[in-house]
């Protein structure tokens, strides 16, 4: 059989994640203020986009909030028609945004003049408005700070601020003083001195080497039980922890009420003395979606507070008509007009895929909203994407790192999925409903005499909730719950 180079055709359907594409999927996904920022980036890289005037705004704003879904529909049809038949008119105006470092400027300097000072402007004096938002400082800077102000020798400063620099984010001291000493070249004497020098130093415990004498620097105050207390630190600490008294009322020849004002004297100390000045600054959780309660039923809004309405800006697209502009600046402008009404489209499909989710989700789960946490029901992605008529991804990636406030609380979109656990021979019983039973029980136990592990899945079978004992210490650490023998109290 001979071989042969033959040309044919052949017609073949291929998937092909376009750039576009990829935006709008990326676009699900993102946080609140990851769209913020994108959106704010765009907005400098394209110049086609530019944020709605207000006037257009406050027009939209009056349209009744409980039909988001209609403005949505509403908006992308406007911006279709803007794309095929283009607008011949003038240019509108340009956002008005309040300059709030304008403003303080301007009334700091009006309130210098009516008092009968300078009335020279002081705006450029002043600092930027971001520039007046409180820092904390860190514990080597807190340190640093006592240690200018305290009478100490240059020498014992310098050995200090050696000291300092070995100081971890909990506040104890991780260098060895051996070491510290061959390092400077200084008596070791010397160094212990200024450590003891150092540890009289605020937050109390700070510079210790271990925690003992973190908690023995901290009982210093107590002159009436030092003794007592510092037996319990040095030596009952671990049967403090595991709660075995009966070897320390030996030890101590105490009575039980004098061992439990002296546990919660212990329970007081900070073992973390650097604790207060470590950390990032709290991150606070700006929801996404509101769910409210309208007669008996409620009602999906979308947040779209602080995210900027976007549109074509009628310069550029009134330029395309020009005849005498250059081709390459047409295909310019062109590219970037395309990449602005994508981007246009993608948020907006991302607001309604969100308004859909969450009101499939406030379907599915209205029990929880009207009766609380036992009546979560068994939910999956299959089961929102089933009845939104879309896939199970893009139900996930647009649950992610999402919240709602609802008339429960604030929620991630996410802690309403929850599967029925196989083992339950009642209708509905998710692990949310289980962690919750738990908490009451344990809330209510005996302090006295708390409740094991087991104890509390026997009582969970009793009530049809077939549990396993390692699930229920799973779900307790999971709650950050100590255990039972950790949990009881001096009698």
């Amino acid at each position: 059989m001979a071989l042969e180079i033959r040309q044919s055709l052949k017609l073949s359907q291929q998937l092909v994640i376009t750039p576009q594409l990829q935006q709008a999927i990326k676009l699900l996904q993102l946080t609140r203020i990851e769209l913020q920022a994108l959106v704010q980036h765009e907005l400098v890289e394209n110049p086609i986009l530019e944020e709605q005037a207000e006037d257009t705004i406050e027009k939209e704003e009056e349209v009744s909030e409980t039909e988001p879904l209609n403005l949505l529909h509403d908006q992308h049809d406007k911006e279709q028609k803007v794309e095929e038949v283009g607008n011949k008119d003038g240019d509108m105006k340009e956002p008005t945004n309040f300059d709030w470092e304008n403003y303080l400027g301007t009334y700091n300097a009006a309130e210098t003049h009516v008092g009968g000072g300078n009335a020279t402007d002081l705006s450029d004096e002043l600092p930027s408005y971001e520039n007046n938002a409180p820092t904390h400082a860190t514990l080597h800077e807190h340190l640093l700070w006592q240690l200018h102000m305290s009478s100490l020798s240059p020498n014992e400063m310098k050995i200090a601020e050696e000291l300092i620099g070995n100081i971890n984010e909990d506040g104890y001291l991780i260098s060895n003083l051996e070491e510290l000493a061959q390092k400077t070249e200084t008596d070791i004497e010397f160094i212990q001195d200024v450590l003891e020098s150092l540890q009289e130093f605020d937050p109390a415990g700070v510079a210790s080497r271990d925690l003992k004498e973190c908690l023995s620097i901290q009982i210093r105050p107590f002159v009436k039980d030092r003794e007592l207390l510092q037996k319990l630190v040095e030596h009952h600490l671990t049967n403090l922890e595991l709660k075995k008294y009966p070897p320390i009322l030996r030890d101590l020849n105490i009575s039980t009420e004098k061992l439990k004002e002296l546990a919660h004297v212990i329970s007081t100390l900070e073992p973390k003395p650097g604790r207060p000045f470590g950390g990032e600054n709290p991150n606070y959780i700006v929801p996404d979606v509101f769910v409210r309660k309208v007669g008996s039923d409620y009602v999906v809004m979308l947040n779209d507070d602080g995210l900027p309405k976007l549109q074509i800006s009628n310069f550029y697209r009134n330029a395309l008509f020009k005849k005498e502009m250059p081709s390459n600046t047409k295909e310019y402008i062109q590219d970037k007009l395309r990449s602005a009404m994508w981007l246009i489209r993608s948020i907006h499909q991302r607001q309604r895929t969100l308004y859909k989710v969450t009101s499939s989700i406030v379907k599915f789960q209205k029990g929880f909203l009207e009766d609380g946490i036992a009546f979560l029901k068994p939910m999956i992605l299959r089961d929102v994407a089933d009845d939104i008529q879309m896939h199970e991804s893009t139900v996930s990636r647009v649950t992610t790192n999402k919240y709602v406030q609802t008339p429960r609380g604030l929620f991630e979109l996410k802690f309403f999925f929850n599967t029925k656990l196989p083992s339950s021979s009642v209708d509905g019983t998710t692990s949310e409903t289980v962690k919750n039973e738990i908490r009451k029980m344990i809330s209510a136990e005996d302090v006295k005499n708390p409740l094991s592990d087991q104890a509390i899945a026997e009582i969970l079978t009793k009530s049809q909730i077939q549990v396993a004992r390692r699930t229920v210490a799973k779900y307790r650490e999971t709650m950050g719950i100590l255990p039972s023998s950790r949990r009881r109290q001096l009698l």
